[in-house]
């Protein structure tokens, strides 16, 4: 049963601390040490004691807190329902512990949750289940005649394997007149049986005796053993051999050698002949002994035959016996004490390790629990424990040869994602021995890192115009915890693009971290801006960091210069009859002379905004030149009296893109010495425009008539070819899917300010009014070609200027022109 004590307070307070001091302190050992004692040979299942009850645990407690046993022999097994100590197998005492007085067996309770460690001990009772034994089944015994009355004759003491009282052995022997039985104290509370010669013995008469000697235990019920006793009387042989010692003691060294000398004894013998040569002899002695010793019968050395263990068995005591020729015997007591030697290194057992324990753990965790043993005893069996490694752990001391590894410092899964440490255990041996153990603990991971990004502030470069989904830049961000708390994800978190509520210029896909283009972007509006990423881990609490994208529009050449002055001609932009904006220059103007100031603009930046000027078409090309980057129209020479009153000045301005863009500005250039002089010839161009607008509406109407004519008919042509050739089906799909416009040519008012993919000539009427566009098909007009119209003139006659309005110029001489003179302007088509 377990033992459990209580100590009571004093009266008076210093005599009460103490008290409470020393109760808490045998509570603590009584707590960690329970004390049953059993009788030994009790049936496998029989109950021990209540040991989770002793333990001061519910039955509530016990599946929580797994109860269970630590012992290298399982003699012993615990019930997981109610916590009962229950004998696994049979015990027996002699077995285990041999002749020893005491016996017990000692093993650990381990309990979890929390962790602990529990100190058992089982004392085994003897039983008086072995009866005494002779060495021999009959012992005989040569007395000689005379053999005087009161002669005792030592007798071979019987052995009982019991221990205690069940060992104590008395003797009786079978009743006869001539002899009796008495007993002589040996060491140890034992009995030497001594046959006494009660009267003279006469050969002639009775030549033998057969006697019973019965060994009796004190056991109850009693044991007993017999053995005959044959006395056969002879007439020689009067003393028996007499040993030096009664006992003889000797320490010798665990592992010695075999053959080994360890003790030699001697026995005397008053008698001459074969009466006084003795031999020796072991008397009743334990299996073990002949099988570790040997006697010379003749020199009484005692050797050894095998290795002697300290740990198996510590000491040897037996019985000796001389027996000289005539058959008389002497007996004495071997005591042979076997001395420790280190030669057992500590035995490291691991009776609980955890198998990964968080990396935010307080200091002083339990990881593991560790039972150290050496079997050698004294200071060869003084232990001490301790780690070798980096890792932050100790080792702590605990009752009973255990040991406690506990956390030092603070666990960090990042730095190291499994501890490994090794336990070394030496005991104060000379020389030491040593043993060791290799604990791996794993560390969990827990949520203690945010994500980093690999840079605080990013930056990106992205040309306009781009195609919507075009990827921008990527983010990445890195978490140094595993699993989910290490998994990060990405979302904007705001930015400076973009009004409230309206959608952001970029998105940013959740996994990669890649940002990508949500619209086109246009320099113009937008040149830079900025959003914030978050990246977020996936753990609980969820651990963020942000970042800084700042997102560069780069310029591309989509716009074309735009002209703010010279503005264009209302009369050129609209059907109006005023006249277009001019500049008056005196005939006495010089060389170099200031006509006036180009100016454009460009909404692009950098070199797409750099723009240069170029003249390319004017009435009179050597009297202009203007400036290549001021855009100044200047005289190149001095005005004559030949040049023509009104003149027509076009320049082209170009950007410097890629492919570069152009746009052109037209000056109207009046040569007059002054204001009033130029304003004749202004009103006569506005009169004459109406009457010359309204014959060129004519023509042009005419000119459109025919052309569509001729496209009705090269349609009607190519489908009737296709129609032989693939039959009505195809006909019939042809028709089906082929679709015209019936929508004329129309051109923006503010044509000349771009460049188009192509060259040609264009020739409208001076301002009068517009041509509907609903009047389609226009009414068949009469074609005139540009030599009738101009009555067998040229473009290159004086008064006439032929205008390259955008583009290359054309590749072949057979490409429209566009032909200008004081009245109209017509299109010549060749």
């Amino acid at each position: 049963m377990a033992v459990r004590r209580r100590q009571r307070r004093g009266p008076g307070g210093g005599r009460a601390l103490l008290g409470a001091v020393l109760l808490c302190v045998w509570w603590r050992a009584a707590a960690e040490r329970v004390r049953y004692a059993i009788p030994e040979e009790l049936g496998t299942g029989s109950l021990v004691g209540p040991l989770a009850r002793d333990l001061g645990l519910s039955a509530d407690e016990l599946p929580a807190r797994k109860l269970r046993l630590s012992e290298e022999k399982q003699y012993f097994s615990v019930n997981e329902e109610n916590g009962n100590l229950y004998v696994n197998e049979r015990l027996d005492r002699e077995e285990m512990c041999g002749a020893s007085e005491t016996c017990s067996v000692s093993f650990d309770a381990v309990v979890h949750n929390p962790l602990n460690v529990f100190h058992v001990e089982v004392s085994i009772e003897d039983v008086n289940d072995n009866s005494p034994t002779f060495r021999k089944a009959a012992l005989d015994l040569e007395i000689g005649e005379w053999t005087p009355p009161g002669t005792r004759y030592p007798l071979e003491m019987a052995r009982d394997a019991d221990a205690g009282i069940n060992s104590l052995l008395t003797y009786q022997l079978t009743s006869d007149p001539s002899f009796s039985l008495t007993t002589k104290d040996k060491p140890g509370g034992k009995k030497q049986p001594e046959l006494v010669l009660e009267k003279g013995l006469d050969r002639e008469k009775q030549s033998s005796f057969e006697l019973v000697l019965t060994a009796v235990d004190g056991g109850d019920p009693a044991r007993s053993g017999t053995v005959q006793l044959r006395i056969n009387v002879t007439d020689a042989n009067d003393n028996p051999p007499e040993f030096s010692k009664s006992v003889y003691e000797v320490r010798v060294p665990e592992n010695l050698p075999p053959d080994s000398l360890v003790l030699q004894v001697r026995a005397t013998d008053a008698d001459v002949g074969t009466n006084g040569q003795v031999s020796y002899s072991f008397g009743n002695v334990p299996d073990a002994v002949p099988s570790l010793f040997a006697i010379d019968s003749s020199s009484g050395e005692i050797r050894t035959l095998g290795p002697l263990d300290f740990e198996n068995e510590n000491k040897y005591i037996f019985a000796l016996e001389a027996t000289d020729g005539g058959g008389l015997t002497d007996d004495c007591e071997v005591q042979i004490e076997i001395t420790d030697e280190n030669d057992n290194a500590p035995e490291i057992t691991i009776l609980s390790l955890s198998s990964s324990v968080p990396e935010d753990s307080p200091v002083g965790t339990v990881v593991a629990l560790l039972k150290v043993r050496d079997r050698d005893s004294g200071e060869n069996g003084h232990v001490s424990c301790e780690l070798s490694g980096e890792a932050p752990l100790s080792i702590v001391a605990s009752s009973g040869g255990s040991y406690k590894v506990v956390t030092a410092s603070a666990l960090d899964r990042e730095q190291a994602a499994e501890q490994r440490v090794t336990v070394v255990a030496r005991d104060r041996g000379r020389p030491a021995l040593r043993s060791s153990r290799e604990l791996v603990l794993e560390v969990s991971d827990v949520n203690d890192n945010a994500p980093v990004f690999e840079e605080a502030a990013y930056s990106a470069y992205v040309a306009e115009n781009n195609a919507a989904g075009a990827l921008v830049v990527r983010v990445q961000a890195r978490d140094a915890d595993a699993g989910a708390n290490g998994r990060v994800s990405y979302w904007l978190a705001g930015g400076s693009a973009g009004a409230a509520g309206a959608a952001p210029p970029v998105s940013v896909e959740a996994r990669s971290g890649a940002l990508y283009a949500q619209r086109s972007l246009d320099y113009e509006q937008c040149r830079e801006f900025w959003v914030a990423v978050r990246a977020q881990d996936g753990g609980a609490p969820a651990r963020s960091s942000t970042a800084t994208v700042r997102v560069f529009v780069l310029d591309r050449n989509d716009n074309a210069p735009r002209v703010l002055w010279p503005a264009a001609a209302p009369g050129e932009a609209t059907a109006g009859g005023a006249a277009p904006p001019f500049e008056v220059v005196p005939r006495s103007a010089e060389a170099g002379y200031l006509v006036a100031k180009m100016v454009a603009v460009d909404a692009d930046a950098g070199r797409n905004a750099w723009l240069s000027y170029e003249l390319v078409q004017a009435s009179e090309p050597a009297l202009f030149r203007v400036g290549l980057h001021s855009g100044e129209v200047r005289t190149a020479r001095a005005v004559s009296e030949r040049d023509a009153a009104k003149q027509r000045v076009v320049a082209v301005v170009k950007d410097h893109g890629q492919p570069a863009l152009s746009a052109t500005a037209t000056l109207h250039v009046v040569l007059a010495e002054s204001l009033q002089e130029a304003l004749p010839e202004l009103s006569e161009r506005a009169a004459g425009g109406e009457a010359a607008a309204a014959e060129l509406q004519f023509y042009l109407v005419l000119a459109l008539a025919l052309l569509s004519a001729l496209l009705v008919l090269s349609v009607a042509l190519l489908v009737l070819a296709r129609l032989r050739r693939a039959g009505p089906p195809a006909v019939l799909r042809c028709l089906g899917a082929q679709r015209f416009s019936v929508a004329g040519a129309a051109f923006p008012a503010d044509f000349c300010e771009g460049t188009l993919p192509y060259s040609y000539n264009l020739c409208v009427a001076a301002p009068a009014r517009a041509v509907p566009e609903a009047a389609w098909p226009p009414p068949p007009v009469p074609v005139l070609s540009a030599e009738e119209l101009l009555g067998g003139e040229s473009c290159e006659k004086p008064g006439l200027s032929s205008e390259l309005v955008a583009g290359e110029p054309p590749a072949h001489t057979d490409a429209p022109q566009v032909c200008k003179d004081e009245r109209f302007v017509f299109l010549r088509l060749s």
